[in-house]
């Protein structure tokens, strides 16, 4: 069993309106009404003060409980969405465990989900515990990117990305925070970041469907109904996609926790993450709800995980 002892987030101060980057980005007049009325995406926070490391430490500086624990942390995993991040010679991620103290744990990333590699990283960081045996051992979980990379800022037509950062906690073992069910469904066919139209199409056309299943799946291995969610804590792509899935669900469109989309954009892998932290201080979970994570990543990987608060 595997289970979230905390979560924390990094939102950066400076806050930039998608408009002011239209030009920048190659978004027409036209695309831009339609992110504002219908994706209800506005503005995004960038850090431009900050590299990796810096998101990644700044996340896990906010953890309360890792400082006087960090001998406890037997892993850190990132999990990110872009491969590649910066010069051979240095790795952003070792950085960030030996200013954290956590130089002595076992460092790595994971990528093949891409903007869903965090939900795959909190699994994997459960089972590496679990294979341990130690019932005080920790893993970190570290998600967020930097969109400086060309082709990094903006998925056309859906979505425009940001640099917030998360961190959490993982431990084996049941109680709080415990996972009770894992779907990640890996769609081939869509490998590619950038397909030819017709592939294009027929990903838009299936998108609701895959990402549906997904979280049946999870929904199903949890052992609940989808009545039981106390809240879902979507990837922040854009609200009309949401109000989507929600319409196959019947489910109320408040039942998703929106309120980050039209400040924060989509935070690569940590969106999920950002969404639990600022719930959690709205006090939209009490103890003992079911909530769900979701994250699809391109390439085309849909992921859900369903946790008892």
């Amino acid at each position: 069993m595997t289970a979230l002892t905390e979560v924390a987030d990094y939102v950066p101060d400076q806050s930039v309106e998608i408009a002011d980057l239209a030009e920048e980005l190659g978004v027409s007049a036209a695309d831009l009404r339609i992110f504002h009325r219908y994706f209800d995406l506005h503005r995004i926070r960038l850090a431009p003060d900050k590299d990796l490391r810096g998101l990644m430490v700044a996340a896990a500086d906010a953890l309360t409980g890792l400082r006087g624990n960090e001998h406890r942390v037997r892993y850190v995993l990132a999990g990110r969405t872009i491969g590649t991040v910066g010069r051979v010679s240095k790795n952003a991620l070792h950085e960030a465990c030996d200013e954290l103290g956590l130089g002595h744990a076992v460092a790595l990333t994971v990528t093949e989900h891409a903007c869903a590699s965090g939900l795959l990283a909190v699994d994997l960081a459960g089972r590496l515990l679990a294979a341990d045996g130690d019932p005080d051992a920790l893993a970190l979980v570290l998600t967020g990117e930097k969109a400086t990379i060309p082709g990094s800022r903006m998925i056309p037509g859906t979505t425009v990305m940001g640099e917030s950062s998360a961190a959490c906690l993982v431990r084996a073992g049941g109680g709080p925070g415990e996972l009770l069910g894992y779907a990640a469904r890996t769609h081939g066919e869509y490998h590619r970041v950038t397909p030819p139209k017709e592939l294009a199409v027929r990903f838009g056309q299936q998108y609701l469907s895959m990402l549906v299943d997904a979280m049946r799946a999870a929904v199903a291995a949890a052992g609940i109904d989808f009545a039981d969610l106390a809240l879902i804590l979507p990837h922040n792509v854009n609200r009309y996609s949401w109000s989507r899935v929600c319409q196959q669900l019947g489910l109320p469109l408040d039942r998703v926790h929106l309120d980050n989309v039209p400040e924060l954009g989509h935070c690569f892998g940590a969106d999920a993450f950002l969404n639990l932290a600022d719930a959690l201080r709205r006090g939209r979970l009490a103890p003992g709800d079911h909530y769900l994570m979701a994250g699809v990543g391109l390439g085309a990987t849909f992921s859900a995980m369903v946790f008892r608060h």
